[in-house]
């Protein structure tokens, strides 16, 4: 009978203890490290746009991708065929507020009829708190709208950060980060973050397409509201782990 271990049972164990401790750690805490590392590298990220969107001029890649999307001889006339033009009116309008609050008010009356109020305090954060936080930084920063082409939508707020992008990414990654906490299969959950982002980032250049914002605009609006998106799904881990009415392995 062996009662000695040889250097192939210590290799073994060693990769055995290495699988579990990186399971446990994955489930439990770097989830969480990698998010408040996102987080502030996305606050870092709209400090440095936003120094950009102070000057008195813009960026000249704001004005070269602006102009890029452009037809050269008509600066009225985005690139494309007009019908491209209200595809992009479309998808500019899954950003708005309007379709933005409904999404909530729907999200928030299924939450609170399947008793889950915390997570439906989640989700109205993610986006009335993020409508406040836009509108208290465009009227902060007031910033002009792009006058190098004309607009194809109306606009009526100032330009830093995109509103449309900022709240886009707010509520959908939100959402979609809480409905790929139900799905097991992490194909499902990589399809719904994958679906939720492409909407983030269609909306934005949308904006610059339709020539009512500048770039930076767009990703500040981005790393803003992606920021705001992380903040709230760390408050919904933790309101999970002290209560048991939904999983907690978020």
């Amino acid at each position: 009978m062996k009662t000695t271990l040889d250097n192939k049972d210590i290799n073994q164990l060693s990769k055995s203890w290495l699988v579990t401790s990186w399971d446990w750690l994955w489930k439990r805490e770097l989830p969480v490290l990698l998010a408040i590392f996102a987080l502030f590298a996305a606050l870092l990220i709209f400090a440095l746009l936003t120094q950009l969107a102070v000057q008195d001029t813009p960026h000249e890649l704001d004005r070269y991708l602006l102009l890029l999307m452009r037809n050269p001889g008509d600066l009225s006339d985005p690139l494309g065929p007009r019908w491209l033009e209200e595809v992009g009116r479309d998808i500019t309008a899954l950003g708005g507020n309007a379709v933005l609050i409904l999404l909530t008010l729907a999200v928030l009356g299924y939450l609170l009829m399947d008793l889950k109020p915390r997570l439906a305090l989640v989700v109205l954060l993610a986006t009335l708190g993020a409508l406040a936080v836009s509108s208290t930084l465009k009227e902060t920063i007031d910033r002009d709208r792009p006058d190098l082409v004309p607009h194809n939508t109306v606009v009526y707020t100032a330009s830093f950060p995109s509103g449309h992008s900022m709240l886009s990414a707010s509520t959908y990654l939100t959402l979609g980060a809480l409905l790929a906490t139900t799905q097991r299969r992490k194909r499902i959950k990589i399809f719904i973050l994958t679906f939720c982002t492409t909407i983030t980032l269609l909306v934005g250049i949308s904006r610059v397409y339709l020539g009512v914002h500048w770039p930076t605009d767009v990703l500040a609006g981005w790393t803003a509201g992606a920021a705001w998106a992380i903040a709230c799904w760390l408050l919904a881990r933790w309101l999970q782990s002290r209560d048991t009415e939904t999983p907690t392995n978020a």
